[in-house]
């Protein structure tokens, strides 16, 4: 039985329209550079992460994305990574900016997490940890508010490869169909459904850019999904619902 929430967390758990938190995110990062040209590190970050997101699983994403920045950008900016984790504990924090409400999360993972459900911060892995533990600070929660958190140094694929949901469910130890994944993605977090995972479409900040259906998801706002939270039954001593 479905004993295991997996999250996405930017446009789900956090309510910012995606363009938005980009145009802010580069414009906080690029400040961190100022020897490089601006439209060169936009494009080195891109290629990054297009790297990051064609991973074939033989290395981390942090190598894929490191080895691809240095290719655009030269061997040097490697000794900048120390400088840009502390970006992500500083000047990031103004990227916060972006959002367009108050989060409940942390009521939903509180919720869940008193009914005895495991909760998996399922984030695309792009960014370092660091950067991931302070967008969670934007929402009032921490790294260890969950049993595991996605982030670039511990995996091996990105979204919307369905070899990033198994290797999340073969790390935690479950099978699809003891899981539920939660995103406002269309392409990168209802794929998982695909595994057997059911899913539930937070859709006030949707991300279908392949115009893809739809039609007959269990969808409402990250608030209706709360309520849905409150009305799941608790996990019982066999670890079933």
């Amino acid at each position: 039985m479905r004993n295991t929430i997996l999250m996405d967390l930017d446009g789900t758990l956090l309510p910012f329209e995606q363009d938005e938190f980009i145009k802010r995110y580069f414009h906080e990062l690029c400040k961190q550079l100022p020897e490089y040209d601006t439209s060169a590190v936009v494009k080195a970050v891109w290629k990054g992460t297009e790297a990051m997101i064609r991973n074939d699983g033989t290395v981390l994403n942090r190598e894929r994305f490191w080895a691809m920045f240095a290719d655009c950008l030269g061997e040097e900016i490697r000794q900048k990574e120390a400088i840009l984790d502390t970006f992500y504990t500083e000047e990031f924090d103004r990227v916060r900016a972006a959002l367009k409400k108050p989060s409940c999360a942390r009521e939903i993972v509180d919720t869940l997490r008193a009914k005895g459900y495991t909760v998996v911060l399922a984030t695309n892995p792009i960014f370092p940890a660091v950067a991931v533990k302070t967008r969670l600070s934007w929402a009032g929660l921490r790294m260890e508010d969950f049993a595991l958190v996605t982030h670039y140094e511990n995996s091996r694929f990105c979204k919307p490869n369905l070899r990033y949901y198994e290797e999340i469910l073969q790390t935690i130890g479950k099978t699809a169909e003891e899981c539920y994944m939660i995103g406002n993605s269309v392409h990168e977090d209802l794929v998982a459904e695909q595994l057997g995972l059911r899913v539930y479409f937070v859709d006030e900040f949707a991300e279908n850019p392949h115009d893809l259906p739809t039609e007959g998801y269990e969808r409402g706002t990250l608030e209706d999904f709360a309520a849905f939270v409150r009305a799941l039954p608790s996990v019982n001593e066999e670890g079933t619902v």
